[in-house]
C-alpha cells in the first residue's frame, strides 16, 4: 500500500474519532459528506495526463489486455463511439448480445430459435479492428426468457442448456478469446451450504451444473479460455469477505473434479464513496486464484459516483483516485492478464438506470465523458497500466 493511500484512509478514519468527541460534525449525514470529501485528493498523481497512446497500446506493453463491454445498439448507431471503441480497446465484449434474453435483441426469442443478429454484428466488428472477441455469458441466474419458467423444468433442463452451450459457443468456435460460462451463481445469504444462488439450474440440476456447464463450453470450443465471473468481491466488509470464501471454495470443488476452468473473473463495480478498501485482502484473495493455476480477468470495471459531491471536478477526481487504488493492486498480481471496463464513454452505461444519482445529475462513471474526451479515470487507468509489472 502506498503511504499516499494509507494517509487517506487513515484521515477518514480519524475523522470518526473526533465526531465521536463533537469535534467535526453532529450527524451521520455530515460525517458521511466529510468522509466523501476526504477521497478528494486534487495532487493525486494519477489524474495528470500521462500522454496521448491509447489504453490498449499501453496495456499491450504490459502485455495485458485492454477492452471493453459495449452494447450493440450503441456502438452500430453511433459512429463516433464506435471510433472510440476501436481506438481504446483489443477485446470486445457484447454487453448483451450473447445473454440469453433482454430485449431488443434477444439471443434466445423462443425456445426453438436463436438470433445471432447482434453478436455475429459485433464479432465482425471486432475482427475488423483487430481486436478480440469474449463471450458473456452462457449460464446466467438473469436475463432468462420470458418462456423459460413454463417451458424448462426437472426433465428437460438438461438437455436445453446443453443444446444452448453447444450452439452457442460452437458458432463462434476459433473466434472467441474466452467465455464467462457461469455468471454470479454464488450468493451466500441464500442459505444454501455451498454458498449457491438458489435459481433454476441449481433447482433443476443440482449444484454440478457448474461442471456441466464447462465441460460443454470446452468441448464445443477447446481453444477458448473458460471463466467464472461474480462480483461483489472487492471491500474489506463482511458479505464481500464471505463472498470470497465462498467463491475460493468453489474453485477449489471445480479444480478437484478436473473441471476445464482456466480464469475468473473480477467484476469490480466499485464505489466511489467506499472506504473499507483494503489492498491486502485483494492481493491475498488474487494470490489464492493464482495459486491454483488459474487467470484473472477484470471483468466488468466502473466506478459508482450516485452519492458523491455533484462539482465535476472533484466527482472525476474521487472516481479516477478509485480506478488508480484498485488497479494498482490488481496489476501487481502477474495471473491478472486483462482489464476490461463496462462500458466506455458516459453516455452509455448502465449505471444511469441502475444507480442514478438523486439530484438528477448525469452520472460520470467511465473513462470518456458524453463527447468522448477522455477524463481524469482515463488518465488513472493509462498511468496503471504505465506502472504496472510485465507478464
Amino acid at each position: 500500500m502506498s503511504k499516499k493511500i494509507f494517509t487517506r484512509r487513515k484521515f477518514l478514519f480519524s475523522l470518526g474519532a473526533l465526531t465521536a468527541m463533537g469535534a467535526v460534525v453532529t450527524g451521520k449525514d455530515e460525517l458521511k459528506r466529510q468522509q466523501i470529501l476526504a477521497l478528494d485528493d486534487p495532487d493525486c498523481e494519477c489524474i495528470k495526463y500521462p500522454g496521448g497512446e491509447s489504453l490498449r497500446e499501453r496495456a499491450a506493453k504490459k502485455n495485458i489486455i485492454f477492452g471493453a463491454a459495449i452494447r450493440y445498439g450503441q456502438i452500430k448507431g453511433d459512429e463516433q463511439y464506435a471510433q472510440q471503441v476501436a481506438k481504446e480497446c483489443a477485446i470486445l465484449v457484447p454487453e448483451w448480445g450473447l445473454k440469453w434474453h433482454i430485449n431488443p435483441d434477444p439471443l434466445r426469442p423462443t425456445p426453438e430459435t436463436f438470433d445471432f443478429t447482434a453478436a455475429d454484428w459485433m464479432l465482425d466488428f471486432a475482427r475488423t479492428h483487430n481486436m478480440l472477441y469474449r463471450g458473456h455469458t452462457l449460464v446466467w441466474y438473469a436475463a432468462l426468457p420470458p418462456w423459460f419458467e413454463n417451458t424448462v423444468n426437472h426433465k428437460n433442463a438438461r438437455t436445453f442448456l446443453e443444446n444452448h452451450i453447444n450452439t452457442v459457443v460452437t458458432r463462434y468456435r476459433g473466434k472467441t478469446h474466452s467465455w464467462d460460462v457461469v455468471n454470479e451463481a454464488i450468493q451466500v445469504k441464500a442459505g444454501h451450504p455451498d454458498g449457491l444462488r438458489q435459481y433454476p439450474w441449481l433447482e433443476f440440476l443440482g449444484e454440478d451444473y457448474i461442471d456441466l456447464a464447462f465441460r460443454l463450453a470446452h468441448k464445443a470450443d477447446p481453444n477458448a479460455m473458460l471463466v467464472y465471473n461474480d462480483y461483489g468481491l472487492e471491500y474489506d466488509i463482511a458479505e464481500d469477505e464471505a463472498k470470497r470464501n465462498a467463491v475460493i471454495k468453489l474453485l477449489k470443488r471445480l479444480k478437484s473434479k478436473g473441471t476445464p476452468i482456466h480464469a475468473v473473473g473480477i467484476q469490480a463495480h466499485l464505489w466511489g464513496d467506499e472506504t473499507n478498501f483494503n489492498p491486502k485482502k485483494v492481493k491475498d484473495f488474487f494470490a489464492q486464484i493464482a495459486d491454483m493455476g488459474l487467470k484473472i480477468l477484470i471483468t466488468e470495471l466502473d466506478v459508482i459516483d450516485k452519492d458523491l459531491p455533484r462539482n465535476v471536478q472533484v466527482r472525476d477526481r474521487i472516481v479516477a483516485k478509485a480506478y488508480s487504488d484498485y488497479l494498482k493492486v490488481a496489476l501487481e498480481e502477474p495471473a491478472v492478464i486483462a482489464v476490461i471496463t463496462w462500458g466506455l464513454n458516459d453516455k452509455y452505461t448502465w449505471l444511469s438506470e441502475f444507480q442514478p444519482r438523486k439530484d438528477d445529475a448525469p452520472v460520470r462513471p467511465l473513462l470518456l465523458d458524453t463527447n468522448g474526451k477522455r477524463k481524469f479515470a482515463w488518465n488513472a487507468i493509462a498511468r496503471a497500466f504505465d506502472a504496472a509489472p510485465n507478464r
